[in-house]
């Protein structure tokens, strides 16, 4: 089956290896006969409805969010109606602040941000960087470990009610203080965690293809066949450990 994948940004939100998502979703489609079709989304150019089955935004600095933020608030009613078709989103460190309500940063300038996500974020004068482990349960009665990195200055505070993508086993998380990270809107997944993410993490991107599969048939979604991930659980363990090594939030 054909996955159509639009990529948002790729010029300006690319920092940290995020693009290595793409490569990750590309080769595990291809191992199970799929065809990843990945189309950039940049500035200036419309989400067409029905055409995409995955999103993908990265992350960036304040500069480059700063340019990307006011088109990306101009395709919002697009990404709406995205999710609410179905199709399956990844948002990344400063992609996920974007499809936020908005991002405040250090100068004092206010983002405008799509509002998929019930967050807003501001910016702190401390970073949060290192290794982090989360708790996760996509699916009622699965629960999974998430392992990556985290380097965000952004305090993002979660509506009440909202649902996280994880609670923090160990790291920072989505402020430091209230013990979760990311987000999770039906199939649309937002996250600090980045350099980049699936590699260690197949089964989420096993989760993401999953839906978009589903979103590109029009079926409910299926489990998809098992890869031989032998050096993607190692990576896993080793970031999983470095993150428990480290320690809690602030």
């Amino acid at each position: 089956m054909r996955i159509r994948v639009g990529h948002l940004y790729p010029d300006y939100l690319n920092i940290y290896a995020d693009r290595g998502n793409i490569a990750v979703f590309e080769r595990r489609a291809s191992l199970r006969g799929h065809e990843l079709a990945v189309e950039a989304v940049g500035l200036g150019e419309k989400l067409r409805p029905g055409a995409q089955d995955l999103l993908y935004i990265g992350g960036g600095q304040d500069r480059e969010q700063a340019l990307v933020a006011a088109d990306l608030q101009a395709k919002s009613d697009a990404v709406h109606a995205a999710v609410a078709d179905g199709v399956a989103v990844l948002a990344v460190c400063g992609g996920y602040q974007l499809l936020g309500r908005g991002y405040h940063d250090l100068r004092g300038v206010d983002l405008p941000g799509v509002g998929l996500f019930p967050h807003e974020t501001v910016a702190g004068d401390r970073r949060m960087i290192g290794d982090v482990v989360l708790d996760c349960e996509l699916e009622p009665g699965e629960r999974r470990t998430l392992a990556g990195f985290e380097n965000h200055a952004g305090r993002t505070q979660l509506d009440p009610g909202a649902e996280p993508l994880g609670r923090v086993i160990a790291g920072f998380g989505n402020d430091g203080e209230s013990g979760y990270e990311g987000c999770r809107v039906g199939r649309a997944i937002g996250t600090y965690l980045h350099g980049p993410l699936l590699p260690r993490n197949p089964w989420l991107a096993d989760w993401l293809l999953a839906q978009a599969l589903a979103h590109a048939s029009g079926d409910e979604p299926q489990e998809l066949e098992p890869l031989p991930d032998r050096l993607e659980t190692e990576a896993h363990a080793v970031s999983a450990q470095r993150a428990r090594d480290r320690g809690g939030r602030l």
